[in-house]
């Protein structure tokens, strides 16, 4: 018989809630081993049985689940006939729900609070899942003529700019809520909407 797994997806999944919850509370500084075993009520040795090190705790965990929402969310949304509608569709409500219910994974995977970490394969696997959903919401928007000069690849960075750019200002606390309340979720659409506009500008006999 094989010997019996001491550490099991289920200790993987409580060990990365733990860290998770850490670094919202305390920052990256609150990310230790033992604090993290502590807190997922398991010890130091299934951190290293699981993840090798904190760091890989913070990467190929933290960073990989971040990529992974966004890549699982895509998935879930229900295609329509409008790609640009189902391109919006991506910031709102995919990426805008893990900047608010889960930050500590954003600011990780896009902020990089963690100096001097690199992305491993699964993490760097899973980034690479999420950016091929968005290049394919983007990629029917081009299909419909809707993305004038742009690139596909060019319309990536530019709409992921502005995500950032919306999620960084909601999370700031100092932006965003000087507008009126209950009106966050509709500037989201509202930006992202105006940069597709601006893309079909663009095109060749547009004024």
């Amino acid at each position: 018989m094989g010997r019996r797994r001491e550490h099991d997806d289920g200790t993987r999944a409580a060990l990365r809630a733990a860290a998770e919850r850490l670094v919202a509370e305390g920052g990256p500084a609150a990310l230790a081993v033992r604090a993290v075993a502590a807190e997922a009520g398991t010890t130091t040795r299934a951190v290293y049985s699981l993840f090798g090190s904190k760091e890989g705790l913070v990467v190929d965990a933290l960073a990989q689940s971040a990529f992974e929402f966004l890549a699982d969310g895509v998935d879930k949304l229900v295609e329509t006939d409008d790609p640009v509608a189902d391109l919006v569709a991506v910031g709102v409500p995919v990426f805008r729900t893990l900047v608010l219910e889960h930050p500590a994974l954003y600011r990780i995977a896009f902020q990089r609070i963690v100096p001097g970490l690199h992305a491993g394969p699964e993490v760097t696997a899973a980034r690479a899942l999420a950016h091929a959903r968005l290049h394919a919401k983007i990629q029917r928007v081009e299909d419909a003529g809707l993305l004038g000069r742009k690139t596909v690849r060019e319309a990536a960075v530019e709409f992921n700019a502005m995500l950032e750019g919306l999620a960084n200002a909601e999370l700031r606390g100092s932006t965003l809520p000087i507008l009126p309340p209950g009106t966050e979720e509709r500037t989201w659409r509202d930006a992202l909407t105006t940069v597709l506009r601006g893309f079909a500008a663009s095109a060749p006999g547009r004024r």
